[in-house]
Formats: C-alpha cells, structure tokens, sequence
C-alpha cells in the first residue's frame, strides 16, 4: 500500500493576502518588540521630517525603531545582516510589515537617532518601574570592557611617534632632493615645457603618514595639558609648589609610553578578561535588584572603574527620578571619596576594599574614615550576606550582553557614538527581559 503525503505544491498561489502576524508564534519576541514600541513616545524619530517636503517619502521611524531594537535583542548588528534578515527571517519581515530598507538606509537611520534611543531606554525603565518590574531598593554597579572599532595595531606611541616623525621627515626630505633631480634631467632632456609636478606615490603616502603621526601627537598634548592644569601644574613651571623633585617631563609633554589609536582616537588599550589587552572602552551599568533590569548605562575611556561610581549612581537617579537605597559594587570602585559620597547621599553601598581572594589592610579611621565603616560593615555576616548579591545581580546582564546577544565590540567610533551604542544594547535587552519576565 502507497504512502500518502501531506500536500506540498510550490507553485500554487495564496488566493487570499497573508497576514505575517499569523506566521509568527504568539508569545514570540517579535510581537512583545512591536507592541512595546507601539507605546512608546518617539517624537523625536519624527521630529527630523516635519515639513521637509521630501519628494521620496522616508520609511516609517517607528517600524525602524522596531527592527533595529529586534535585531540588537536576537544579536543582529550589522546593518548588512539586518537588510539580509529583512528578506529571510519572517519576524523581521512581520516587523517590518512589506517594507525593506537597504543597508545603508538602516545604518544612516541608526546614526542620526543614536542619541534618540537614550530618551527610549529610560522610557522603558520608567514604564518597567510604573508596572512593578523594577525597583531601586538595591542597585549594582559593574563595569566591562568592550572591544572598540579599531585595532590595537593602529596604535602608537608618542615615544614612536616622535622617532617615525624624525624619519619620515628624513625619508621626504630624500624623496624630495630625488623628485629635483629627477626634474632637472628631464629638464634638459625633454624640455623645460614637460609637467613635472605629480606628487610621486611613495612621497604622498609618507606625507600622509606624517600629518597622521603629527595629528596624534597633538591629541596627546592636549590631554596631557589638560591633566597638568588638573593638578596645578603651571607652563614653565619645574617643581611642585609644594616643593619636593623636579618635573620629568615639561608641561604638556606626555609619557613616552602615552598612546593613541589612528583609527579611534578616543578608545583605549585595556586588558580584557578573555582577550588579554585590546583596543576597548569601558562599558558600565548599573542593574536592580527585583528583575535585572539596566536602570543606567555609560561608556568611559577610562580603564579603571573607581571614577564612575558616582557618575553612576546619578545616572540612576536621572532615569528614575529617584536614587537608589542600596548600591554594590566590586572593590574597582573603592575609594574614600566615592565611599564619602554614598554616605552624604545616605546610600547604603557594600564596596569591599580588596578584590576577591585578596586581603586589604585595615584602613586608619582618622585618615581613611570611610574605608574604615565600610571594612567594618563588611567584617559581619548581614554585610557579607548583602554584598554576595553583588554578582549575581550585575554580572549576569554583562554575560547576557556577551554571551547571550553576542555584542562584544562597538560598530561606531568615538566616544559619544558609543556610549549611544551602548545603551541601545542595553534598550534591547531590557525589552528582551520584559518579555521572559511578562511571559513568565
């Protein structure tokens, strides 16, 4: 006896028009983004286009919104990939509702509205608070270093830079006397008529190299600069005031060791936790304690942690409205101004004064007073027992971030451009927790 099948006919038409919400499973992630995004105030997407009087009308802000939120919780970044999942994937095709924006599109949309998505992810923050997902009786600060959009090979040092501009001047100099000799024999052989002036290639790259070099080295002294005149350092000026030994090094001039990165600038080398040292920037957030949810999000190229608790807890604050009662945080973060700062805000924070498995040595209470109550709270079981909740609580959205969405480098450059990058990531996976949390 015959098997029979199940029918499958390729080319039979649909007789009557698809509706791609039917084609996406309810409960799915796709239809949680759309009905989110659907509540939400986006003003400021629309704002660009009022009365422009564009001939060709422009894709729908809010349907944008919806894919690039979508597709930074499902770990597509690249805009690339995203037009590519727009044809292929039938929640992006659900999201975007017959629509299909090129690369380009999507990655320019991106870029002008980078600094709209801060206003969406506190939004979302508030409205996770107003349903009673998120509460700021204990919030914990961490940190994480995030590959920039550069590589550490493109970096130099202003030791280096010094020494490749001593000889890339030297090398043009010889490829200028050479160009000179070159013309005046062809001066004489072809005739004075003959053009003469093309740049030759070899000279153009170098000069090139050497206003990069010198662009670089600029940067440097500025920064050094402006951290000379932190400290009170004078131009001129040989000592401390306060006496002691002479300066090493003149006003403005930086460590030979001080590097800069051709391709970001403003990014850092950092040692990574997997990746040894690479070109990054320090990501922070500061998470609640009920959900996990990011209640703050910045970007620092700084590598240590210890100056952004409290720029932190302000972030907390300017979301939610309110600051937080509680805040953990590892020892990067201990210092005796930030443990001050947490006790003149009346915050109850748990910081330990040594990293894990390392013993700090007790803090003078007369010179170090804060260290010394946080040593002692730390010393008894409730402050040990409240401290614990540290890691479980901010470093699982971190490995979420990483592991989970996969996001482990910036697609933009500069700082500003990623700190906005970074909360879009950190949008992305507050409404990809709402979701687990609301169908829970």
């Amino acid at each position: 006896m015959g098997t029979t099948f199940r029918p499958y006919q390729p080319d039979q038409m649909q007789l009557l028009p698809q509706d791609l919400r039917e084609w996406v499973p309810e409960g799915h992630l796709a239809h949680h983004v759309s009905d989110l995004v659907d509540a939400l105030d986006l003003d400021s997407f629309y704002a660009p286009y009022e009365g422009d009087g564009r001939r060709n009308s422009p894709y729908d802000p809010r349907m944008m919104v919806k894919v690039l939120v979508y597709g930074y919780a499902t770990g597509t970044f690249s805009s690339r990939k995203l037009a590519t999942k727009l044809v292929e994937d039938i929640a992006f095709r659900m999201l975007a509702a017959g629509n299909f924006p090129q690369h380009r599109t999507l990655c320019e949309f991106r870029r002008r509205h980078l600094d709209d998505f801060g206003a969406v992810f506190a939004e979302v923050v508030r409205l996770a608070r107003t349903m009673g997902l998120a509460g700021l009786g204990r919030v914990s600060v961490d940190g994480t270093k995030v590959r920039a959009n550069a590589s550490k090979r493109k970096a130099m040092s202003y030791g280096r830079m010094a020494k490749e501009e001593r000889r890339l001047r030297a090398e043009i100099a010889g490829l200028l006397e050479e160009a000179e000799a070159v013309d005046a024999a062809e001066d004489a052989h072809y005739g004075e008529d003959v053009r003469g002036d093309e740049l030759p290639d070899e000279l153009k790259r170098r000069e090139d190299r050497l206003a990069a070099i010198r662009a670089a080295k600029a940067r440097l002294e500025a920064e050094q600069r402006a951290k000379d005149d932190a400290r009170g350092r004078k131009p001129g000026q040989e000592r401390n005031a306060k006496g002691g030994r002479p300066y090493k090094r003149e006003y403005g001039e930086p460590e030979e060791k001080a590097q800069s990165n051709f391709t970001d600038p403003e990014s850092r080398i950092m040692k990574t936790s997997s990746e040894g040292f690479q070109q990054s920037y320090n990501a922070q957030i500061a998470v609640e304690g009920d959900n996990q949810l990011v209640v703050a999000a910045a970007v620092t190229d700084n590598a240590s942690d210890q100056g952004q608790l409290v720029p932190m807890v302000d972030a907390v604050a300017q979301t939610c409205g309110e600051t937080p009662e509680q805040v953990l945080a590892d020892a990067g973060y201990c210092s005796e101004p930030n443990l001050q700062a947490l006790k003149e805000r009346d915050i109850d924070g748990y910081v330990p004064l040594a990293r894990e498995g390392k013993t700090a040595a007790d803090p003078d209470p007369e010179e170090y007073p804060a260290k010394a109550r946080m040593a002692e709270k730390l010393a008894s079981d409730e402050g040990r027992k409240r401290y614990a909740r540290r890691k479980w609580m901010a470093e699982a959205p971190v490995g979420w971030i990483k592991e989970v969405m996969g996001f482990r480098r910036f697609s933009f450059r500069g700082l500003r451009k990623v700190e906005a990058e970074w909360t879009l990531v950190c949008l992305a996976l507050n409404v990809k927790r709402l979701h687990t949390l609301q169908a829970a």
